[in-house]
């Protein structure tokens, strides 16, 4: 076996002079910084599709487990009734979506396993209009999504266990002319694909 050495190579800053700046040794290499992407509470700094609201929950400790509170009139996060909660089970893998409403406010909530919730703003008149936003939500990162009409929405279970979505709308679905509009996962029309994962 040989070895070989590549002269004139350091990837280590260099120390020397009165006083070195080691940003500017990586500069040299060609490196990038970091921007600030993050808060302190851990949440992405992003531009938000307008009229989406993101609810920050948190875990409660108990001695028996943990308490979750995922909603309450007082929070005052969109002033709409609440008309109607149903669950969404899925599996690992699998994929809901993309849908979108005409007159009803989604509020999603992710009450077991993890899910990757994929927005994308439709809507011809928004400022926002054209905009992705990817967020994770879960037991370990409680979060209560609130996804406005015309904001397309899909989600896909990225782990090995099954989640359940819990969904909390302003509007009841109505059985004989349902509020919901569909494209596929893998359409051409939104810049993001939203296919099951291998």
């Amino acid at each position: 076996m040989s070895a070989s050495r590549h002269e004139g190579l350091s990837l280590a800053p260099s120390w020397g002079g009165a006083h070195p700046d080691p940003e500017d040794a990586f500069r040299a290499l060609g490196a990038a910084k970091d921007v600030r992407h993050i808060t302190a509470d851990a949440v992405r700094l992003e531009e938000r599709i307008a009229g989406v609201v993101i609810h920050e929950a948190r875990n409660i400790p108990k001695p028996n487990g943990l308490l979750v509170e995922v909603w309450r009139r007082e929070w005052k996060l969109d002033g709409l009734p609440l008309d109607q909660i149903f669950l969404n089970h899925i599996h690992p893998g699998g994929v809901s979506g993309w849908h979108a409403h005409a007159k009803t406010t989604d509020r999603i909530f992710v009450c077991a396993g993890v899910l990757q919730i994929v927005l994308w703003d439709g809507r011809p008149e928004s400022p926002t209009h054209g905009l992705v936003n990817e967020l994770v939500a879960g037991m370990p990162r409680p979060r209560l999504v609130i996804v406005p009409p015309g904001v397309w929405h899909g989600v896909r279970n990225t782990s090995s266990e099954s989640a359940v979505l819990l969904n909390a709308v302003d509007v009841p679905y109505d059985y004989d002319d349902p509020d919901h509009w569909r494209l596929p996962p893998d359409t051409d029309r939104i810049p993001f694909r939203l296919t099951r994962l291998p």
